[in-house]
């Protein structure tokens, strides 16, 4: 996945540079999470990696995005085609987001609890969230009964642990250390 990120990334920055000149950031973001779903799909893959030319393959994959690629979509499309990146939309699309994200200082943070938490629980835990990371707050809670009590907060590489669970297992290799 790493290499389709080396291949994606010029691809993707380009993009966004074009789309905070233009002021289309959000129609960008659209454009390519169809994109990257179409290039993602089995069937679409295999039928345009048995076309002949890179230019039959760009215009069959614009023919199936239709309406949702703007005329800098298709140039995408057709610069990738050329180059034989094609397979790479998704990730481009992946961080096109990324790069959104940054730009206006959002930051997903996936919370983990054993019971699911009260609005007012989200609403201080996102408060508290956006203090810490200087950053507009998504919260994404899910449950799991492993936690036991507390929370697991995971927000890109830093995740704090504050689980019962996590607890345990650290007086666990005190103990045994």
């Amino acid at each position: 996945m790493s290499e389709l990120t080396t291949i994606a990334r010029p691809y993707a920055k380009a993009a966004f540079e074009l789309a905070v000149e233009k002021g289309t950031i959000e129609s960008w973001n659209d454009m390519l999470f169809f994109a990257g779903e179409v290039a993602s799909n089995e069937q679409a893959s295999a039928i345009l990696a048995g076309l002949p030319t890179a230019t039959a393959q760009a215009e069959l994959f614009i023919n199936i995005c239709a309406e949702q690629l703007n005329e800098q979509g298709q140039n995408l499309v057709k610069v990738m085609a050329e180059n034989g990146r094609l397979i790479a939309l998704p990730e481009v699309a992946q961080l096109f987001a990324a790069f959104k994200a940054e730009y206006d200082k959002e930051i997903d943070v996936d919370v983990i609890s054993a019971t699911p938490l009260a609005a007012s629980q989200q609403e201080s835990l996102v408060a508290t969230l956006e203090k810490r990371f200087a950053r507009k707050v998504k919260l994404n809670c899910s449950e799991d009964a492993a936690v036991v009590g507390g929370l697991i907060i995971k927000a890109g590489d830093t995740v704090i642990d504050g689980s019962v669970r996590g607890k345990l297992n650290r007086l666990a290799t005190t103990l045994q250390s």
